[in-house]
């Protein structure tokens, strides 16, 4: 996949310790920042290491590569010593299917050229990389012994709702490990597991449009990789409301979950409980930007699909939990949608998709509305909680997957319900 261009600058640039790759699409606005937080970690915290920063590109049209090629750190502000090695750049556009995965392929691939050490991922569009989200991605790797590094952030209540309400949730039931964010998109991973990654057969697949995030941390965990957390502090990017542009995400997110329970099947179904991964760096409260949720409207979209998509859901859930679902009242302030209710719903689209009941696209359109009725009762459980109190509420969640997790089991190898 490396170009003859590409395979010649490699050659003259050599063997290098570290790589810190940047996917990116019309970045063009915040990428330079991302940049210079990168050039100026790998300067201040690796400075006698070989280093090489990847800008891999997808066709960007708002001049993305050149705002990567101008941007240069002033490294005399932040540094005690002058840096031994300089770092090097290669901005190169990626070949192959559209999408992030085919982004990473190509940093992968670069990352085996060199022979580097260790690798870490950030995505083109923060506004909250420091240099020290470098160092927090790298040193584990380079200096513990660990082969994969998770981020793990603050982030407002209503951020990430796929990720709190569904993926951790759900990857921490199956594979027993407690990664807060398991699709964050900033990651660290060793030399080795790179090649490891490379090797795997999925790049002709949807992982290679979108998925690749989940992919890699469960790929790292079923490889029985030693893994860790980073402290990043707050992630602040362009986040949006939760019923805003929604059925496209939410379906490449959970369709690459539920594809990866196919792929894994028998080492989840030898996990029982979780257990805890270490988080480097040191906690400390930030101040996040408020993200602006329209529980109505996510309520208004739950009863459309309770009237036009009951006799799909008949197919998918079992008989009690469609009971509840017909009998559910949203009128009010008071949630609607309970912790056990949903768990169920999820593991019952997973089996679906496990038996291929349905088109697979209309199986996870039809989700959409379940999801939005579950994030709203949520919204309106936690509207006066603290930061602390909703992540109690999401351990409450995490532990009743964990619980009913017997269910998707007794369920798996069963046609039907």
């Amino acid at each position: 996949m490396i170009r003859e261009d590409l395979d010649q600058r490699l050659t003259a640039i050599g063997p290098a310790d570290i790589l810190v790759g940047i996917p990116s699409y019309n970045n063009a606005r915040t990428i330079g920042r991302v940049v210079h937080a990168v050039e100026a970690g790998l300067a201040k915290y690796f400075h006698e290491g070989r280093a090489v920063l990847v800008n891999s590109d997808g066709g960007s049209s708002d001049g993305t590569p050149e705002t990567v090629e101008k941007s240069t750190a002033d490294l005399q502000s932040i540094l005690v010593a002058h840096r031994v090695n300089p770092v090097h750049k290669i901005v190169t556009p990626y070949h192959g299917i559209p999408g992030k995965g085919s982004a990473f392929r190509l940093i992968f691939e670069i990352a085996k050229t060199l022979g580097v050490k260790a690798c870490a991922v950030v995505d083109a569009d923060l506004r909250s990389i420091t240099p020290d989200w470098i160092e927090l991605l790298l040193r584990p790797v380079l200096r513990e012994g660990f082969e994969y590094v998770a981020p793990y952030y603050q982030r407002h209540k209503y951020d990430g709702t796929i990720t709190n309400s569904i993926v951790y949730p759900l990857t921490r039931a199956l594979y027993g490990r407690r990664i807060r964010q398991p699709i964050g998109g900033e990651f660290g991973f060793s030399g080795e597991l790179a090649g490891y990654f490379l090797e795997q057969d999925v790049w002709g697949t949807d992982v290679a449009r979108y998925g690749i995030d989940i992919w890699m941390t469960t790929t790292a965990i079923a490889r029985g990789s030693r893994i860790c957390q980073a402290y990043l502090g707050a992630k602040i990017h362009d986040p949006k409301d939760p019923a805003a542009d929604l059925s496209a995400m939410l379906a490449q997110v959970v369709g690459s979950t539920f594809a990866l329970m196919d792929q894994y099947a028998e080492k989840w179904k030898a996990v029982q409980n979780s257990e805890s991964v270490p988080i480097f760096g040191f906690e400390y409260d930030v101040g996040l930007e408020p993200v602006q949720v329209n529980a109505d409207r996510m309520i208004k979209a739950f009863v459309l699909g309770q009237e036009e998509l009951m006799s799909l859901w008949a197919e998918v859930l079992a008989p009690e939990t469609l009971s509840e679902l017909k009998a559910m009242k949203t009128g009010g302030t008071e949630p609607f949608f309970t912790d056990g209710l949903w768990t169920r719903v999820v593991y019952d689209f997973a089996l679906a998709s496990h038996r291929r009941m349905m088109n697979h696209e209309h199986l996870l359109k039809s989700f959409t509305p379940l999801y939005l009725g579950r994030v709203a009762s949520f919204i309106l459980e936690t509207r006066s909680l603290s930061h602390s109190e909703v992540e109690g509420r999401i351990e409450g969640l995490c532990q009743c997957f964990e619980r009913d997790k017997r269910y998707l089991m007794d369920h798996w190898d069963q046609p039907t319900h």
